[in-house]
């Protein structure tokens, strides 16, 4: 096929004939990762900014370099028509192996593309329901509910999720999941989300914020779907001259350290991120290796308290 091989002219014409009818088209980059594999790993996460991708490439290094492997990373920005291309731009570099986060771990052409060509990869923080992918992650509806619950604990009846983009996260998409199921379980209605980019600012999360939060049976918690979402519009909400938790409380989601650093301290879901990388790349090895086990990985969530939530004040209530 590539012309480096004796073939007669009759063989060459038989398999080029079989190629046509079979419309084949050989894989450059199939081929250029089983040709010339190196002693590096790819890592695709959605954002170079955000803390929990940085913690968990942490532990995806300490795990590489302990195996004698260095790392080449890039970042999405949450754009998913950009993960094809950077999936293509490192196996071009004959990277051994993939660990990633996409924006839609089911419903994707990349990865159906590395599944086809046999490319190693495992997933952090996606929870994929296609049993042959591999992924570490947390229970992210799982958490969610627990979020909700703890807030429905504190006597606060109107909850609004505040998620970054589902078509970019299906971690947000989860955790809004929980959400609802724990406000069902209680006997409370869901509010309609509020999607909001998760790069956006607290003037933009502001102005998005408004009349949700000026209307006087306005909700009295926010459910944030990340940890960066839940610090901006934090700082959104008290430009509008509320206080946080005295008439809003907020909650994250990620258990960034930053969040600890601000006053109050923010409530959030703590998740393991740099044990999530460590262990991804373990699992990758084991693939590589050929004896590793596909599907989901859960690690183990806990909520961590902070002073952004608190019982709803009397005043905000609301009708029961």
């Amino acid at each position: 096929m590539n012309g480096t091989g004796r073939a007669s002219a009759d063989v060459e014409a038989r398999v080029r004939a079989a190629m046509a009818e079979l419309s084949f088209r050989p894989s450059e980059i199939g081929r250029a990762l089983k040709s010339l594999r190196t002693r590096t790993l790819g890592v695709i996460i959605p954002s170079l900014t955000n803390p929990v991708f940085a913690s968990s490439v942490a532990g995806i290094e300490a795990q590489a370099r302990a195996r004698g492997h260095t790392l080449l990373v890039t970042a999405t920005d949450y754009d998913p028509g950009r993960e094809r291309e950077l999936v293509d731009t490192l196996i071009a570099q004959s990277v051994a192996g993939l660990v990633l986060t996409v924006a839609d771990p089911d419903d994707n052409p990349t990865l159906d593309h590395l599944d086809a060509e046999s490319i190693p990869y495992v997933m952090v923080y996606n929870e994929p329901k296609r049993t042959h992918r591999a992924a570490v992650t947390v229970d992210n509806a799982a958490a969610g509910a627990a979020l909700t619950e703890a807030l429905l604990a504190l006597g606060h009846r109107r909850i609004l999720f505040v998620a970054g983009r589902f078509s970019t996260s299906d971690r947000s998409r989860l955790r809004h999941q929980g959400y609802c199921a724990a406000m069902h379980m209680a006997g409370r209605a869901a509010e309609p989300v509020l999607e909001l980019d998760y790069l956006g600012d607290a003037d933009a999360h502001r102005a998005a914020l408004s009349n949700l939060l000026c209307a006087a049976d306005r909700p009295t918690a926010l459910i944030c779907s990340n940890d960066l979402l839940a610090l901006s519009i934090t700082a959104a909400v008290r430009d509008m001259g509320l206080s946080v938790p005295g008439d809003v409380s907020i909650a994250g989601f990620d258990g960034i350290s930053i969040g600890r650093l601000v006053s109050p301290a923010l409530c959030t879901i703590d998740q393991p991120t740099r044990r999530m990388g460590e262990r991804a790349v373990e699992r990758l090895f084991e693939l590589m290796e050929g004896n590793g086990a596909r599907g989901v990985e859960h690690l183990p969530f806990h909520l961590r308290p902070g002073g952004t939530i608190a019982a709803v004040a009397p005043s905000t209530q609301g009708p029961a």
